[in-house]
């Protein structure tokens, strides 16, 4: 299906984007929050993340610092990673990161560097945030490379997840 041909069956809200933008959004949300449920098995925060190429998920990831005892081993860099294996190249041009949580500081420079081309976000963090929150390493016009982003895509579901996740700890 072609761009015309799909803007001609694309049902639009509120004449601002069509629904299956927000279908497609959803569904690789729900990846990543599979991931992320992945993190609650060894007592990690609970975030996770997959890179998509194509409508094809190249890369997955969850939080992993408790489990690896590695500071580093967020959903993000474990996500680029994957999908630089699997595309053979260090960057990835031309794909999408979709994350439960707003990558911190680390992770948006990582994604940067990686240069992913767009970042979908489920929930902000207003504590650590660095891609509109608290900084905004990843979209910083002094930067060689800008990531296009979204957020708020199943922030309900992201956020709940989270909370249970830290409502149970105290």
């Amino acid at each position: 299906m072609d761009a015309e041909s799909d803007q001609k069956n694309a049902i639009f809200i509120n004449n601002v984007f069509p629904l299956n933008f927000f279908e497609k959004h959803s569904r690789f949300m729900r990846q990543a929050l599979m991931e992320a449920e992945k993190a609650l098995l060894h007592d990690d925060v609970p975030v996770g993340a997959v890179i998509v190429h194509n409508n094809q998920i190249i890369g997955r990831g969850h939080n992993q610092v408790e489990q690896l005892k590695d500071p580093t081993a967020h959903a993000e860099v474990i996500a680029v990673t994957a999908a630089c294996e699997t595309i053979n190249d260090k960057f990835l041009t031309d794909c999408t990161l979709y994350v439960t949580l707003e990558p911190c500081p680390m992770c948006a420079g990582a994604l940067v560097w990686s240069r992913v081309s767009k970042m979908v976000i489920g929930s902000l963090d207003a504590k650590a945030g660095a891609c509109g929150s608290v900084f905004n390493i990843a979209s910083n016009d002094k930067l060689n490379h800008k990531i296009e982003i979204l957020h708020s895509v199943l922030e309900d579901e992201c956020s709940e997840l989270l909370r249970r996740f830290f409502r149970a700890r105290r």
